[in-house]
């Protein structure tokens, strides 16, 4: 591996995680839906990719999406738009900030630590307080076949959040529309474990006293689906802009938790970002 590369791309890395988890609300969809979600969820292909696929795109977007998964209420979030790689090295919201062990034109296997969202107590149900910002150990398979891209990742949250585990596994066909302009559409789906759903979505017997809502404990099963479609149009040979609208829908026993006030729920991602 050329030493230069590697320092740079650790470099790289060491220098985005401020970044990266600038926001935990702005992945409230997802490992993206629900952990990242995130996430958000959305990788966009940075434009002016160097030799090798080594590039940096660095930019500032904005997401309006629910507070929480299932919420009524919707915020406004600021986001940074993210997607570098230098060599094996890599940091974006689909993926975090990690490695690939190996790479080719049709199989991607990778590891990385990803953020697993939260929600802040003013968002939740008074009395149901908040779940905080937390770690997670990802690994992921991703391939590559007519146009299609299927991705299959698992996430073990070791720190803060729900300390529980996560799969999620999506499918996409990017279409280049002209040499300026890429559409994206995509479906995915997230599991979760009893632990993850249960401290997500359930209520204790402390919080139903606090909240006055039912007590509810949920079991593990698929959490979501979701369907989104990007645009990205690259204004010149740098700069590019992008939008993306999707729908999630809760499914299982977590779209009958009583926090739930919405089970299907739009959102919507802006950015313009700046290929260096």
């Amino acid at each position: 591996m050329n030493f230069t590369k590697m320092m740079c791309g650790g470099v790289a890395a060491i220098m985005a995680v401020p970044l990266f988890f600038w926001s935990d609300a702005a992945l409230a969809q997802a490992t993206i839906p629900a952990e990242a979600e995130a996430a958000v969820p959305v990788q966009f292909e940075g434009a002016g990719n160097g030799e090798g696929g080594d590039h940096i795109s660095i930019g500032i977007g904005g997401a309006y999406m629910p507070a929480y998964q299932g919420a009524k209420k919707y915020r406004f979030q600021p986001l940074p738009a993210i997607d570098i790689q230098f060599d094996r090295f890599f940091v974006n919201f689909q993926d975090g900030i990690g490695a690939n062990l190996f790479d080719s034109e049709s199989v991607t296997v990778g590891v990385g630590l990803t953020p697993a969202v939260g929600y802040r107590a003013k968002d939740a149900p008074p009395g149901i307080g908040k779940l905080s910002l937390g770690l997670g150990a990802r690994g992921f398979v991703k391939l590559r076949q007519f146009g299609f891209e299927a991705t299959l990742g698992t996430t073990k949250i070791f720190a803060g959040s729900t300390k529980g585990f996560l799969v999620d596994a999506s499918l996409s066909h990017p279409v280049m529309i002209s040499e300026k302009l890429t559409l994206n559409p995509s479906i995915g789906t997230t599991y979760g474990d009893r632990k993850h759903n249960n401290r997500y979505f359930g209520v204790t017997a402390q919080q139903s006293l606090a909240s006055g809502l039912p007590q509810f404990r949920a079991g593990s099963g698929f959490i979501d689906a979701k369907a989104d479609l990007g645009l990205q149009y690259r204004l010149t040979d740098r700069i590019g802009v992008g939008v993306v609208g999707g729908v999630t829908r809760l499914l299982g026993d977590v779209k009958d938790s009583p926090i739930v006030k919405r089970k299907t729920q739009p959102y919507g991602i802006a950015f313009v970002s700046y290929n260096f």
